[in-house]
């Protein structure tokens, strides 16, 4: 183990691209570079909140004891070693172009090479102002790093590929936020999150190197993300491969998503990370009430672009976009449109198959896929809440008797009572699952197991983060705490305590149902 003040960190990123290195941080357009050397602001008072124990003991990374590891964290001290930058690229935006966007709150210190040679990057987010901070002022709040910090890693946890979080720390200072961008700005305490992913790379990096036309930094920055993340694939003409799994990774993503009920909130092409990660923990949210027409961002609420339902069919969308940024690279694009379109063949096998484990079935056929379809339709015109509904179902015993009394068992994930055609829809439903159980090749103790291993019984609902960031602002760590343990077993039963659907007074208490994307 290694403290953060003794690591002697590499730079590859910084040493293989051109970047502004002036220091500048006044906001401009960045052409010809692809980072600008952005240190850190310093902060009154860092002081640690939250450690991830689990991930610092992979990465070999010894809790701060002294207060310079601390300020490393906090944005404080930078080592000799670290070369810190905020990275360029762009992105679309709720489907329209916005140009050079960048890191605007987030500044990379360095790589962290572990002893068994995997590097990692380290990077603070919220430590003040970059090139790319627009008129903002690079600063994240408690309320958004408290949400990241705990969110990141329980989806760790989940199995959901996903960027992590090793820190969390508040700095003493206030920020001022308009949380829901209505007029009536206040302060909040300030705090910084160090996340660490292999790599934070976007679909957005590539998409500025394109639009600038700067087609030798974007030739460079693809043959060098494919050795360096891709080292599998043939060393040329791997653009095609690489995107290829880029695309299926990020199908994988997006069934791992479904399968849990999160929602992003704001899939920007910004956001889509080309490790298939998930990232930028935003105005997130997982599902209460089941609703494919769910979006927890306010700026999302007139369109819905990136509802619950949406997401699948948002993540092809960028995807093309992603294609339009690496078309100069090939000499044409009629195999980049093909690989492209692989997407929705990987997708539906692997929500298909992952659908098939939640509802414990040995294999899904073709005969099974409208079973699968109705209980979407089923679902949809309940709205139970989506992980106690799962797990009442996986409790069901096998040789019940299909009648309305059926209802009863299901009661707890209703948030209401269900209407008369909906409850028959879903009594059909019952009997059609429950002959097909009977078809299953696998014994019952096998179908639960799957199941179990599907289907979550903790997530990290909005309303308790929501709880969790009051009491802290009230100086009270209890919640926090609890959350911070109840994440690390999210498919267990040892954490009931919050196996509860979302209360009444949260449906419409901002924080709980409703975010945006203030920090």
């Amino acid at each position: 183990m290694q403290s953060l003040s003794a690591k002697e960190y590499k730079n590859e990123f910084v040493n293989n691209f051109p970047g502004d290195n002036s220091g500048d941080l006044r906001p401009r357009q960045t052409p010809g570079v692809l980072y600008s050397k952005a240190n850190p602001t310093p902060v009154k008072a860092p002081k640690l909140l939250a450690w991830s124990a689990e991930l610092a003991a992979e990465l070999g990374i010894s809790k701060p004891t002294q207060q310079s590891d601390t300020d490393i964290l906090g944005g404080n001290l930078v080592t000799d070693s670290m070369q810190p930058y905020a990275a360029c690229y762009a992105g679309h935006q709720f489907g329209q172009w916005a140009g050079q966007l960048g890191d605007g709150r987030a500044i990379t210190l360095g790589e962290w090479l572990t002893n068994a040679g995997q590097s990692w990057e380290l990077q603070l987010k919220g430590a003040g102002r970059t090139p790319y901070s627009r008129r903002a002022d690079g600063r994240a709040v408690l309320r958004s790093s408290v949400r990241e910090y705990l969110m990141s890693e329980a989806m760790h946890y989940l199995g959901v590929p996903t960027t992590r979080a090793l820190s969390l720390v508040t700095t003493g200072d206030q920020v001022m936020r308009d949380m829901f961008y209505n007029g009536n700005p206040a302060f909040e305490p300030g705090a910084i999150v160090m996340r660490v992913a292999p790599s934070f790379l976007r679909f957005g990096n590539f998409e500025m190197l394109a639009a600038r036309q700067e087609i030798g930094n974007l030739k460079n920055l693809t043959n060098w993300t494919i050795s360096r993340y891709y080292p599998h694939l043939p060393g040329k003409d791997a653009i095609l491969p690489w995107f290829e799994e880029v695309v299926a990774r990020t199908a994988s993503l997006m069934v791992e998503w479904q399968r849990v009920g999160f929602v992003h909130g704001v899939m920007n092409t910004d956001n889509m990370s080309v490790l298939g990660l998930t990232i930028d923990y935003g105005p997130f949210s997982f599902l209460d009430d089941y609703d494919p027409n769910f979006t927890p961002n306010t700026t999302d609420l007139p369109g819905r672009r990136y509802a619950f339902g949406q997401q699948p069919s948002i993540a092809y969308w960028n995807l093309g976009c992603l294609a339009s940024a690496l078309a100069p690279l090939l000499p044409d694009t009629d195999a980049l449109v093909a690989t492209l379109k692989t997407y929705e063949a990987v997708y539906s096998k692997k929500y298909q198959a992952m659908m098939g484990n939640k509802l414990g079935l040995d294999q899904v056929t073709n005969e099974d896929i409208s079973l699968l379809e109705d209980l979407e339709s089923v679902l949809t015109r309940l709205k139970p809440d989506m992980t106690i509904f799962y797990q009442i179902l996986m409790e069901l015993p096998e040789q019940v008797e299909i009648t309305e009394e059926i209802l009863n068992h299901f009661k707890s994930s209703f948030y209401q009572t269900p209407e008369p055609s909906a409850a028959a829809a879903f009594i059909s439903w019952l009997k059609l699952y429950q002959q097909r159980i009977k078809q299953n090749t696998i014994p019952p103790a096998e179908k639960l197991a799957r199941m179990q291993k599907t289907n979550p019984r903790f997530i990290l609902r909005n309303y308790l983060l929501h709880q969790a960031i009051e009491d802290l602002e009230n100086g009270e760590t209890n919640l926090f705490a609890k959350l911070q343990e109840a994440i690390k077993d999210p498919y267990s039963k040892k954490w009931d305590e919050f196996f509860l659907k979302r209360p009444n007074w949260a449906s419409q208490k901002a924080g709980c149902s409703m975010l945006s994307c203030s920090s």
